[in-house]
């Protein structure tokens, strides 16, 4: 996990967090590398919470936790996945309920190109919801 942003600790900012959850910690700090990099400016906070504790692959509530709560600006966190149980385990740390930060929310975009238009949304100062329509709208580039 790591967390590393421009402005994440300045007092009196509220920006969304973003969490990308990988299988593998080296995919998950590479998206979040990139995302980070595409952005002009200080970016929102960002943690890559990847493979598991043991440096295997795989995903770690605890992991995810972590990341979610070092995030936490108090403008929601947007959570971003790549596979399966990546997803069936942000599904049971949010409805644990007291796990993440509140107004934690698992967005529906794919990985790569979701994480990059979550991170530049998010380094606007919009919110959450805006964070997520941005996210989920990168289910419709076309590259051909």
């Amino acid at each position: 996990m790591s967390d590393t942003t421009g402005l994440g600790g300045e007092k009196g900012q509220q920006l969304v967090g973003v969490v990308l959850v990988s299988h593998s910690a080296a995919v998950a700090a590479s998206v979040a590398d990139l995302a980070r990099g595409l952005v002009h400016g200080a970016t929102a906070p960002v943690a890559a919470a990847g493979g598991t504790e043991s440096g295997e692959l795989g995903t770690s509530a605890e992991l995810i936790t972590a990341a979610a709560r070092s995030v936490d600006r108090g403008a929601g966190v947007a959570v971003l996945t790549d596979l399966g149980s990546a997803v069936l385990t942000v599904k049971a740390l949010l409805a644990e309920g007291d796990e993440l930060p509140d107004g934690t929310r698992l967005v529906d975009a794919p990985f790569v190109e979701g994480a990059v238009a979550a991170v530049v949304t998010a380094s606007t100062g919009a919110d959450l919801a805006a964070v997520e329509a941005a996210a989920g709208e990168a289910y419709a580039y076309r590259k051909v």
